[in-house]
C-alpha cells in the first residue's frame, strides 16, 4: 500500500503517509528500526514504482480521508527514490496540502536530493550521532557513506531549505545516550537552527531484540543538556501524546502530558498547581508512588519527568554491543 492512513502526528498533525519505498531498502539499519533488519542496503538511487502510481494513489486517499499533510515515510529511505522530486511536485499540483519528509539524512550531501527535499514545507532529519564510532553502532550504515560528508550536506540544506525544519535523535541506552553526546549532537543541531528538535526513545520492537530505551533520568539529562548547548526549541517522543485539553481544564492531565514533552522544574510545577487550587505535594507524591512521574535531579534543581514502560531484556547488553 503505497498511501496509508492517516494517523495523529505531534509533528505534523493528522497525515497521510506515503510508502514510496518497498521494505526494506535503505541506506542505514538502524539497531531500533520497527521494520525490522534492512535486507537491501543501498545508497543507488533508483525507481522503485511507477511516480504517476505514487501520486494518483496519494490523491485519491488525500480526498477520501482529508488529512492536514502528506507525509513520505516509508519501510526505508524515501530520498533512495529517484523519482521523489516529481511525486512532490504531483501531489502539490494536485492537491492544496502540505507536504512533509522524513529522512536518515544520509543522502542529503547529494544535490538532487537537497533540491527534492527543499520542494517539501517541512523536512524532519535524522541526526542521531556526530562521531564516526556512535554513528556506525546506531545507524550502521551503508560502507561508503561517509558521516563528515553527510553532516556538511545537512548543514548547506539548513541554511537554504524555506520551509520547516525538524530534527530527530532518537536514542538507545548505554550507546548514544551519554551527556557527551548530548553535548556533541547539541552543538551541530545549534548550527542547523531547526524550528524543533525531538528526542525520541524506542516504543515499538526495535530490529535489535537487547535495544533498550534510556532510564528517566539519562534521557532527561540528555534532554537538557542538548537544550543547554543547542539552544533550539526541544521536545521528547517517548509515546504519550496525552488527551486533548486546556492547560485550565484538569492540572492533573496537564502535568502527565507535559511531563511527556519535556521536564518541569519541581518548584515551577507545584507554583503552577498551587495556582489551580491543587495540593501540589499530594498530587505529586501520588503520581510518583503511581509510577507514573518520577523526581531527577539536574545540576543542583530538582525536575519532574514522565516515567517510561520498561521491558524485559533477556540478553547481556554488553556482548550485544561487543556484536554491533
Amino acid at each position: 500500500m503505497i498511501a496509508f492512513g492517516p494517523v495523529p502526528s505531534r509533528r505534523f498533525g493528522l497525515s497521510l503517509g506515503v510508502n514510496n519505498i518497498p521494505p526494506k531498502h535503505c541506506t542505514y539499519s538502524c539497531i531500533y528500526c520497527q521494520v525490522g533488519r534492512t535486507i537491501h542496503i543501498d545508497i543507488r538511487r533508483k525507481e522503485f514504482y511507477d511516480p504517476q502510481r505514487v501520486v494518483e494513489e496519494v490523491v485519491r486517499k488525500a480526498e477520501e480521508v482529508r488529512p492536514e499533510v502528506v507525509t513520505f515515510v516509508p519501510d526505508g529511505e524515501p530520498t533512495l527514490d529517484i523519482h521523489l522530486e516529481e511525486e512532490i511536485r504531483g501531489i502539490k499540483e494536485a492537491l492544496d496540502i502540505p507536504v512533509a519528509v522524513i529522512t536518515n539524512s544520509s543522502l542529503i550531501f547529494m544535490e538532487e536530493v537537497r533540491e527534492a527535499l527543499s520542494l517539501a514545507e517541512m523536512v524532519s532529519v535524522k541526526v542521531d550521532a556526530v562521531t564516526k564510532r556512535v554513528w556506525k553502532l546506531v545507524n550502521r550504515p551503508h560502507p561508503e557513506l561517509d558521516l563528515d560528508q553527510i553532516l556538511r550536506g545537512l548543514l548547506e540544506f539548513s541554511s537554504s531549505f524555506p520551509g520547516r525544519l525538524l530534527t530527530e535523535t532518537m536514542l538507545v541506552k548505554g550507546v548514544n545516550d551519554g551527556e557527551e553526546e548530548a553535548e556533541k549532537v547539541g552543538s551541530f543541531v545549534s548550527g542547523l537552527d531547526p524550528d524543533i528538535s525531538y528526542v525520541a526513545i524506542p516504543i515499538r520492537p526495535p530490529a535489535e531484540p537487547w535495544v533498550e530505551p534510556p532510564d528517566e533520568g539519562t534521557l532527561s539529562t540528555y534532554y537538557l543538556t542538548f537544550k543547554e548547548v543547542s539552544g533550539v526549541r526541544v521536545e521528547l517522543l517517548t509515546g504519550y501524546e496525552g488527551p486533548g485539553f486546556k492547560v485550565s481544564d484538569d492540572p492533573e492531565e496537564y502535568l502527565k502530558a507535559t511531563t511527556a514533552v519535556h521536564p518541569i522544574r519541581l518548584d515551577f510545577a507545584k507554583a503552577f498547581l498551587r495556582e489551580k487550587g491543587v495540593d501540589a505535594d499530594s498530587l505529586i507524591s501520588r503520581l510518583v508512588e503511581e509510577g507514573i512521574i518520577a523526581v531527577i535531579e539536574y545540576r543542583g534543581k530538582e525536575f519532574l519527568v514522565r516515567r517510561l514502560p520498561r521491558k524485559e531484556v533477556t540478553v547481556e547488553r554488553e556482548k550485544k554491543v561487543a556484536d554491533v
